[in-house]
């Protein structure tokens, strides 16, 4: 995988990737700060500035940001995680300097005009309404809020109504002073694209920024047994059952990566077989993961009818008994395998998939692998390696988020 990165004078790093016979590139701005870096009257703030980032600067206003990228037919967008911020467009080759413009700009010199936080503080409230209509998204909130529990992890990236009305204009603007900075910010590009014209406009538009920035240091936390229940009286209930996992650079991802998708990870794997298709209990159910620095977890989402819940989360349970205990099959890591390596391979031929692995790799010290070698690592992986994986990862403590006509105690059993 070849790519070229440059560090400016002031810290700011340009990683790129050309692809000749594209006529697009896809550019996003990477910032290291995400809702795991805020203090507490600072919650929801990492998703706020997001928001308010597009409102544009003195010289920029929203208006004429949205025209320009209109203009030229760009996509363009953001997304906050628990870790890092990226503001990102999609536009043809040629438009390159008009993304470059724009996203510099609003990264630099945010103009957090009064009348414009407040308005947007509505837009973030009706964010944090439409999710907590969905079961789906508050199950997984309840997940991740029980499983780390007192750790910076733990606090929803959205932030709460209170947070969110209480925020004033001095902590929005301090944050982004705080964790805005050139050392924290990584441009990352994919698609058509010189890498020295880049660095250059790059370096004319924001090698004079200026500023601190102080990386996290890893708080690895203490998870616990424990169901956090949402009583509400619905058709379906929605089910988060998991438990802490691996971190993003530990080497036994692959493995677990591997032992995943045969758990859950298509309409092949043992759930959807056992749930779905053989007993009919559920019309979702899937496994997944979340790596972070220092730590990570690993889940399954099953969406049930009530009184089926007690059954269903027994289910679970037994397919990671026997994958602590067994292991896979030989048939059922060639197909992993195939998978793992074919998606990639896909994923690979798209710009944005291409610009976001770089970007994110870079930012968070992930080793740039290109497409051969990671299938080799893939390869490597056997039977010993999923079973030692399982038995590290699956073996608990176990953590439940449910939705559903529940009292407190219903649950409990599954988590012991």
């Amino acid at each position: 995988m070849h790519y070229d990165l440059t560090t400016l004078d002031n810290g700011l790093r340009v990683i790129s990737q050309d692809m000749p016979s594209a006529r697009s590139v896809a550019i996003g701005m990477w910032v290291d700060t995400g809702s795991r870096d805020e203090e507490s009257v600072e919650a929801g703030a990492s998703h706020f500035l997001e928001h308010l980032l597009f409102k544009g600067s003195e010289e920029m206003p929203a208006q004429h940001i949205s025209e320009a990228f209109d203009a030229i037919g760009a996509r363009h967008n953001a997304f906050t995680s628990k870790e890092y911020t990226c503001y990102w467009a999609k536009v043809r080759d040629a438009d390159l300097p008009v993304a470059v413009e724009i996203l510099s700009e609003m990264l630099q010199r945010p103009a957090f005009r009064p009348d414009e936080i407040d308005s947007e503080r509505h837009v973030v409230l009706e964010e944090i309404n439409m999710n907590e209509d969905d079961p789906t998204d508050v199950a997984h909130e309840l997940f991740t809020t029980a499983l780390w529990q007192g750790h910076p992890l733990a606090p929803p990236i959205l932030g709460t109504r209170d947070s969110i009305m209480a925020m004033s204009r001095d902590a929005i603007s301090g944050y982004w002073g705080r964790r805005y900075a050139p050392g924290s910010v990584v441009v990352a590009a994919a698609g058509r694209v010189d890498h020295d014209e880049l660095v250059a406009r790059i370096d004319d538009r924001m090698g004079d920024w200026s500023g601190s920035f102080s990386d996290r240091a890893p708080d690895p936390p203490a998870p616990a047994p424990l169901v956090n229940l949402r009583r509400r009286d619905t058709e379906q209930a929605h089910l988060v059952f998991g438990m802490p996992a691996i971190s993003r650079a530990d080497e036994r991802r692959w493995a677990l990566n591997v032992a995943d998708h045969v758990l859950g990870g298509g309409m092949s794997s043992r759930l959807f077989r056992v749930i779905r298709e053989q007993r009919g209990l559920a019309y979702s159910v899937h496994s997944f993961r979340m790596p972070f620095l220092e730590t990570g977890a690993a889940a399954v989402y099953v969406g049930t009818t009530p009184t089926q819940t007690a059954e269903v989360l027994k289910l679970v349970r037994a397919e990671l008994d026997k994958l602590m205990a067994d292991g896979l099959t030989e048939d059922e890591i060639a197909r992993a395998k195939g998978n793992v390596q074919g998606s990639l391979a896909l994923s690979m031929e798209d710009s944005s998939n291409r610009m976001t692995r770089l970007g994110r790799n870079e930012l968070t010290g992930v080793e740039h692998l290109s497409v051969d070698e990671i299938v080799e690592r893939i390869d490597a992986v056997t039977n010993d390696d999923v079973i030692a994986v399982s038995r590290d990862v699956y073996g608990g403590p176990y953590v439940l988020g449910a939705v559903g006509p529940f009292d407190g105690d219903d649950l409990e059993e599954f988590v012991v």
